[in-house]
């Protein structure tokens, strides 16, 4: 069966990638892209890469056009994708890669968005731990789904295995994050002219203030061995001169009684089995440049005695990993088609 798509948001960078990945899925067929400012341009005007999509011309961003296809990809800013979602009922299956309907608790929406709060849907993180199973279980059959945060789920699948097993201490987690500036979106920002990052690390949303925040905190919640009131997350990003990536450094007080051999089985039973979330031998740590393009999170885990703490280091292709490969890997599992289908494990270098 060949399902028809129409992909929103297609002259942005979530929506690009959502394109490349999906252009090489035997079983899709990219009929409808759209945008708002763009609406009537030629996709290729806004994604010369995508030399296989170069004939499609932008569309407006229109329930009415939206509708009548097998698959809706919304890549919207946050806070837009709602308006849309109500009126495409009748699509079967409706993927969202903006924050509308990522949370479940409307305070938490409330604090750090505003604006209409819309029903959480399936989250698109199938490795992520949820109640003694994957969240994919969660994913099988799905008609909603969305897609997560690229720094949420990367610090979320770096710490949800030793939440679940009770070898870290969830209130004192501490992550810093470098990260590229393509997850900002393709909106003109001065902070990310290349004038401003080339030869710069600027940090950003300092001080508990960053919206991945409740995001990372339901998920670790998830695992049923800690109470969301109970995770406490210092959360820093800061952005560096590389067009994608992110590498997280998240550290957490090990919990007491806890053995370097039950903290590595943590994510080693966690992650052992699993195709795009790769724990490395010990020693070992990852760098962007190795899953640049790949649907790949690599994790790297040290236990630090002086320091009582665990380490865990994870890179990730934000585009992919945390956004676009993440939501095609969710559709995969929806639909009942091969999970790794038009996806890659392997990077790009140099």
């Amino acid at each position: 069966m060949t399902y028809t798509v129409a992909v929103s948001g297609a002259s942005g960078y979530a929506g690009g990638e959502i394109l490349r990945l999906l252009a090489n899925h035997p079983d899709i067929e990219i009929r409808t892209v759209t945008a708002h400012s763009n609406a009537g341009q030629m996709l290729s005007e806004h994604q010369p890469h995508l030399r296989s999509l170069a004939h499609l011309t932008l569309q407006d961003t229109t329930p009415e056009i939206l509708a009548g296809h097998d698959i809706v990809f919304l890549a919207l800013p946050h806070g837009q994708s709602g308006q849309y979602t109500d009126a495409l009922g009748d699509v079967p299956l409706v993927i969202d890669a903006g924050a509308d309907h990522r949370l479940t608790s409307q305070d938490a929406w409330d604090a750090f968005y505003g604006g209409a709060f819309h029903e959480p849907w399936s989250y698109g993180v199938p490795e992520l731990l949820v109640g003694g199973v994957k969240q994919r279980e969660h994913l099988r059959g799905a008609t909603r789904i969305a897609a997560p945060g690229c720094n949420a789920s990367t610090v979320s699948l770096s710490l949800a295995p030793g939440v679940a097993a009770g070898v870290i201490d969830p209130s004192d987690i501490v992550t810093v994050l470098a990260v590229g500036p393509s997850g900002a979106g393709k909106s003109l920002k001065p902070h990310l002219l290349g004038s401003e990052i080339l030869g710069s690390a600027n940090p950003y949303a300092v001080g508990g203030t960053h919206r991945h925040i409740p995001e990372i905190r339901q998920a670790l919640a998830a695992t049923g061995a800690a109470k969301a009131e109970d995770i406490r997350i210092s959360f820093t990003p800061v952005i560096v001169p590389m067009a994608r990536g992110i590498l997280a450094t998240s550290t957490a007080p090990i919990a007491p009684g806890a053995t370097d051999a039950q903290i590595r089985e943590a994510w080693e039973s966690a992650y052992g089995d699993e195709t795009f979330v790769q724990l490395l031998p010990e020693g070992s740590v990852p760098r962007t440049a190795d899953v640049l393009g790949a649907n790949t999170a690599l994790i790297g885990l040290a236990v630090d005695r002086a320091a009582n703490r665990v380490v865990v280091v994870t890179a990730v292709d934000n585009l992919v990993k945390g956004t676009a490969g993440a939501a095609i890997q969710s559709m995969n599992i929806a639909l009942g088609l091969e999970e790794t289908t038009a996806l890659s494990t392997n990077g790009v270098a140099p």
